[in-house]
């Protein structure tokens, strides 16, 4: 039952989206959240690479930390144009470069990073499974900045519900809704990070090349999967058919390609 009344629900926290405006320069939670997370994904990789992967020498990590960014935000912004409005921006294709109006996709951003990995690999001479699995243990991390950064600004948030965590979001009318952003930031952020972790530091999982990609990418479209059960679909899209979602349909190719990277990382050597 969805409760007609806000009384029960939490109140929005009064953060506002913008930290510091300098006359027309401002800098918001949400681009921090980007950096923040680019640049603890970075000092991970640093780290884990020197104590397990040893793959590569320091630098080309900090080299790829460039073309990670590149891929991120050009694979992100072209995912959102492709996959969640394509006909607005058909009328209005010039919108397509206002990145700072926001509109990322998540599905699309990883198919942009995954090319610039690819690509950086194979320049570099590096065995790209390994790269793979070392980038996927970094990955949480952002995400977790990332939503923490969907809910300061008050987007992405869940659907109507009586549940008494229920949060009363500023732009999205009056009854409470879930606060998936997060559910997400839990789930695919520390949850996954934390299974990672173990698996990269104490299961010894980078030796086995792909297993903690295919992990990674398993945890994520399940976990996204999931929170998109409550979550408030995107309203130039709406419910697709079966009650699904955009996201639920994204996760798809993920669940699939990382189940065959485990299958594949843990078949014996032949």
């Amino acid at each position: 039952m969805i409760i007609d009344a806000p009384l029960a629900a939490l109140a929005f926290p009064q953060i506002d989206p913008v930290l510091v405006q300098l006359g027309p320069f401002a800098i918001r939670w949400y681009a921090l959240a980007y950096i923040a997370g680019l640049l603890s994904g970075w000092r991970y990789m640093l780290r884990l690479n020197l104590a397990r992967a040893k793959m590569a020498a320091p630098e080309v990590i900090d080299d790829l930390l460039v073309w990670t960014i590149i891929g991120v935000i050009l694979g992100g912004r072209l995912g959102y144009v492709l996959f969640y409005n394509l006909p607005y921006y058909i009328d209005n294709p010039l919108r397509a470069l206002a990145v700072w109006q926001g509109g990322m996709s998540f599905h699309g951003g990883l198919l942009g990073v995954t090319v610039a990995m690819i690509w950086f690999a194979r320049r570099r001479g590096l065995e790209l499974l390994r790269l793979s699995d070392l980038m996927s243990c970094a990955v949480p991390l952002g995400l977790f900045f990332g939503r923490i950064a969907n809910f300061i600004n008050g987007e992405l948030y869940g659907r109507a519900s009586d549940l008494p965590w229920a949060v009363l979001f500023p732009h999205a009318g009056p009854l409470p809704r879930h606060p998936s952003q997060l559910y997400e930031a839990v789930l695919e952020g520390a949850v996954l990070f934390t299974v990672l972790a173990w698996l990269a530091w104490r299961r010894h999982a980078l030796q086995r090349p792909g297993l903690l990609t295919g992990v990674y990418l398993c945890g994520y479209s399940l976990a996204r999967a999931l929170v998109e059960l409550v979550r408030q679909p995107d309203s130039q899209i709406g419910l697709l058919p079966l009650g699904t979602t955009m996201g639920q349909w994204l996760s798809v190719p993920m669940l699939l390609g990382g189940l065959y990277l485990i299958w594949r990382a843990r078949r014996p050597a032949s």
